[in-house]
């Protein structure tokens, strides 16, 4: 007779809640704890795939001066990854939406609407720098799991809370929302900021303005003109404090660009 095992739902919560302890030993390069729970090479097969669908869904720019200006000043950004930064595969995506992308496996996409707001190399040296730094810091990985995280979560608070009805799915309603607004936005906030640090780094490092990444997010903010969520309510820092984040690090990164310049990096890119 084959010998059964009871294991109560709050010692399942416990087990679970364990291994996420355990997988939980990465730090970012600012020093932050992270959990990360897929290995690089599961990233850059999920970078590799979202970048080919982005290339079947949106045309690649043909206009050789664009793309010559954006690998210069992507280029010069990824050197001063560790180790050189290795290959990048660089596209400009012809579209209206300002935005750019950098994804594990190293891939970097630019849409050509951004290039209507970067008014200078640098500024788009400080959007480029800001993506590479999501990937330099594992940002992709951790998101994708927390939210692993967060739903195995949710799936055994289900076994603990469940058969109670109404009570029950109110309560997991009410999980699901505080997972919502108190773990995975103020955590994709966390990884803007440390991404705008990040990348005004790398920005100095190759000889761009740090200081024109104030510009930059000013410019930004006159494009949304105002048409923003509450700070709370969304993935990213408000311009006004990404402006005061990124003026408060300038007195450590302006040296940084003082010695680039000093030892010959000056990038003449463009536009």
């Amino acid at each position: 007779m084959p010998i059964k095992f009871r294991i109560s739902r709050r010692q399942i919560f416990s087990y679970a809640a364990a291994s996420l302890l355990l997988a939980a030993c990465a730090t970012s390069p600012l020093g932050r704890s992270q959990l990360k729970l897929y290995s690089d090479d599961e990233m850059a097969k999920l970078g590799t795939t979202a970048f080919q669908q982005t290339e079947q869904k949106t045309p690649v720019s043909a206009d050789g001066h664009t793309t010559a200006y954006v690998n210069c000043v992507a280029n010069a950004i990824t050197h001063e990854l560790p180790n050189g930064g290795g290959n990048w595969d660089v596209k400009v995506f012809d579209s209206k939406d300002v935005n750019a992308f950098a994804l594990p496996g190293g891939k970097i996409g630019v849409y050509t609407g951004l290039l209507k707001v970067t008014q200078s190399q640098d500024q788009l040296a400080a959007v480029i720098g800001h993506e590479v730094s999501h990937v330099l810091a594992g940002h992709s990985n951790e998101r994708v799991s927390q939210q692993s995280a967060t739903n195995a979560g949710l799936q055994v608070a289900s076994l603990v809370i469940g058969g109670n009805g109404l009570l029950g799915d109110a309560a997991l309603g009410a999980l699901g929302l505080g997972a919502q607004y108190g773990i995975l936005l103020p955590f994709s906030r966390v990884h803007e900021s440390e991404a705008d640090l990040l990348g005004l780094d790398l920005m100095a490092k190759a000889g761009f303005d740090p200081r024109q990444a104030v510009e930059l997010w000013q410019n930004m903010s006159r494009v949304a003109g105002g048409q923003k969520p509450p700070e709370f309510a969304s993935t990213h820092p408000s311009d006004a404090t990404r402006i005061r984040q990124i003026e408060a690090r300038l007195p450590q990164d302006l040296p940084l660009y003082n010695q680039a310049r000093a030892n010959g990096k000056r990038p003449q890119c463009g536009p």
